[in-house]
């Protein structure tokens, strides 16, 4: 009779995680013994430069039941949050003369950490709703959104949510890569889901070969060290004088390795208001942004993923986009004014953007005198 109401309540988590706005809901057990030796690896290579908290919790991350002692099962949602299709048109070239700012689209809108998690709580409320009407009340349940040491991607794809693609994203036939993930870890022993057979991806490489820094040394591996998101968000020292060129307009994540994927052709266009872009973010200047005091930015990034760079990383990645856009007089001069309110690490990008800047000017009037 319990089996009976467990598996009824396992095809009703489905439904209910749809009605709170999840686009897909899985459920899988605690067993990673695959990806944990990935991660080993991966480690092991040094891969993950500057975030020790990968390395820092042991076995946890990928045993979950060391975490969440008595844990039996793991439900996976995604939540999509693409506004537009757009993002394509926003990264910089040779002929970006607008200087418009990149910023990834995961952070346009409100944290998703906030978005997720309250969602999640409302479904376990209904399962412990359920459950009280079954007279059934030992259970418990912990939610997660990249809050702790979780393997999300590995979980998703056992959950059957879609698979790890060469881009080393969570990938869906339907959806692409464009979402986020979320965990509730219960031990109530739910009705298993099928996972995906295999990768999707075939013989394609498009993530790999557009990457603008080579972040991918081998399908499925991401170098993390090489990565803009990374060095844009994580890092929190110099960016190496090798990649700076290479990072163009992208002051906040890079989506490149998304924009540039066949699959995400079948992305869904969110309809969650938390995640419209704020502050104009979705196509601002990078000037604009360069202007904003520590103030403004602590004022305007309140309650969002960019937050977590900080002032001063946020304005060296401004200048390092502004170092790499067409010269412009006035960048000059944002640049040195900034350069009075910063920090000395910030000083050397600033030094450095104003030399690019230079440098771009007498290639510029070098083209008109061979045109002449």
């Amino acid at each position: 009779m319990t089996d009976d109401i467990y598996q009824r309540l396992s095809m009703l988590i489905k439904d209910w995680g749809k009605e709170l706005g999840f686009q897909a809901v899985g459920i899988t057990d605690t067993q990673l013994g695959e990806h944990e030796s990935h991660l080993a690896s991966w480690l092991a290579d040094d891969y993950h430069g500057e975030m020790k908290y990968m390395a820092a919790h042991g076995t946890k991350r990928s045993r979950p039941t060391e975490l969440v002692p008595g844990t039996e099962r793991i439900i996976c949602v995604r939540l999509d949050y693409l506004k537009d299709h757009q993002a394509q048109d926003l990264i910089a070239s040779d002929s970006n003369t607008d200087q418009k700012a990149y910023v990834a689209r995961y952070a346009l809108g409100r944290d998703y950490h906030k978005v997720i998690r309250k969602r999640l709580l409302k479904l376990w409320q209904r399962i412990e709703h359920f459950l009280g009407e079954a007279e059934i009340t030992h259970h418990q349940a912990r939610v997660f959104t990249d809050s702790a040491p979780i393997l999300e991607k590995a979980l998703a794809e056992k959950a059957g949510l879609g698979w790890i693609g060469k881009n080393t994203l969570l990938m869906s036939r339907d959806a692409g890569s464009w979402f986020f993930l979320g965990e509730i870890f219960t031990d109530i022993p739910l009705t298993l889901d099928a996972p995906e057979i295999s990768s999707h991806c075939g013989s394609c490489t498009a993530c790999m070969d557009v990457c603008p820094t080579d972040a991918f040394v081998a399908p499925y591996q991401l170098d993390a060290t090489r990565c803009i998101s990374y060095l844009t968000i994580e890092h929190s020292g110099a960016i190496p004088l090798e990649l700076r060129k290479k990072m163009g307009n992208r002051i906040f994540g890079c989506d490149d390795c998304q924009i540039f994927c066949p699959w995400n052709k079948f992305a869904n266009i969110s309809s969650e208001p938390d995640f419209s872009p704020r502050h104009k973010l979705d196509s601002p200047t990078l000037l604009a942004l360069f202007e904003w005091s520590e103030e403004t930015f602590l004022k305007n990034t309140e309650g969002s993923a960019i937050r977590r760079t900080g002032y001063q990383g946020w304005t060296r990645n401004i200048a390092i986009a502004l170092g790499n856009a067409p010269y412009d007089s006035r960048i000059i001069e944002a640049l040195s004014a900034k350069a009075r309110v910063v920090t000395t690490m910030v000083q050397e990008h600033i030094a450095w953007a104003i030399e690019q800047q230079h440098q771009a000017q007498i290639n510029g009037l070098l083209f008109e005198n061979a045109m002449d």
